[in-house]
């Protein structure tokens, strides 16, 4: 068997973190207890057939699924011991530890134990790990821009009487008409292709930008809501790469944005318990601002902790496109957009 690449894990550490049972278990369950805070209520209201605006679109839009979500991992680089340890082997990207990295940690030979087969993921997702690491940095390093007023999801029902849009269950606040007038009284300038492909195809050409999976990666910028509340997906589609903590911090973060977005949107939520930002009126437009640019702010800190985790695993996949330089190429290698 060829050696494995020499990567530098996560915070500079030179060998694998090992965390005994006792502790990392206590650790599996405070997250997963984290997640069935929001995970238990959508699924008993998907088995009586009931839905939600706001707190099922996590669950429903993005791909990872609530039994998915409730696996905590240590994150890359990290040796967990134990019998429990055993059952991983099984887990996808897990592999067992070897007699080179117990002998590390100061285990015994025998000693059942197992970590995050950094190797296995590479060679199947690493252009979803390159592709993350450009959208993230791409995006923390561009200025923020806060004069969209979420009115994307006004140009998502922009003359919905026209083309037949109607939500299922949910009612215009403002009624049709005047819903279309705010849209054309506004200037709307969305940045972010997955919101922007939404778009009625009257509202379409009102937007002063034109996104697209094209020019994603030099498009989005820390100020857009969907940009920052899509650190959640980055950082689920790196699993198990990630500490389960962090995949966490990066959900709860989407989940108040997500509130906050449809606050901001044209649909009556009152009775959902999400009073209306009038992003119509300047007092409403000035609140959507306030509420953006915490989440800008909190969004940079949470891009950077991801960035610092990939730091070492992006080189290692860096290391292995070098070492594959010169080959005869038969298709564009560039990373892809993998949702």
């Amino acid at each position: 068997m060829p050696p494995r690449p020499s990567w530098v894990h996560p915070a500079g550490r030179a060998k694998p973190l090992h965390l005994q049972q006792e502790e990392w278990l206590p650790r599996e369950a405070a997250h997963q207890h984290r997640v069935r805070r929001y995970a238990d209520p959508y699924l008993k209201r998907r088995s009586a057939g009931r839905k939600h605006p706001v707190e099922d679109f996590l669950f429903t839009y993005y791909t990872q699924k609530p039994g998915q979500l409730l696996r905590w991992h240590p994150g890359a680089g990290v040796l967990l011991s134990g019998p429990e340890a055993a059952a991983r082997a099984g887990w996808k990207f897990y592999r067992p530890a070897d007699g080179a990295e117990l002998a590390a940690a100061g285990l015994p030979a025998d000693t059942p134990a197992v970590t995050v087969d950094v190797d296995a993921f590479l060679r199947d997702r690493r252009e979803a790990l390159q592709f993350a690491g450009i959208i993230l940095a791409g995006t923390a390093a561009r200025p923020a821009q806060f004069g969209c007023f979420g009115l994307h999801e006004w140009a998502m029902v922009y003359r919905q009487d026209k083309f037949d849009l109607r939500h299922e269950y949910l009612q215009l606040r403002l009624g049709s008409g005047r819903t279309d007038e705010v849209v054309e009284e506004n200037r709307i300038r969305c940045s972010h292709f997955d919101a922007f492909r939404f778009y009625t195809p009257d509202a379409i050409p009102l937007n002063s930008l034109v996104p697209s999976r094209e020019n994603q990666r030099t498009m989005e910028q820390p100020g857009c809501l969907h940009a920052n509340m899509d650190l959640y997906k980055w950082a689920y589609k790196l699993s198990p790469l990630l500490p389960g903590e962090l995949v966490m911090d990066c959900f709860e973060l989407s989940w108040r944005i997500r509130a906050m977005d449809m606050r901001a949107s044209p649909y009556d939520l009152a009775d959902w318990g999400y009073p209306a930002i009038r992003i119509e009126t300047p007092e409403g437009k000035a609140e959507y601002v306030d509420y953006q640019r915490a989440f800008a702010a909190e969004s940079q800190q949470l891009r950077a902790r991801l960035l610092q985790e990939l730091a070492p695993l992006l080189n290692a996949a860096a290391i292995s496109d070098s070492a594959t330089a010169g080959r005869p190429q038969t298709q564009d290698t560039s990373p892809k957009d993998p949702s």
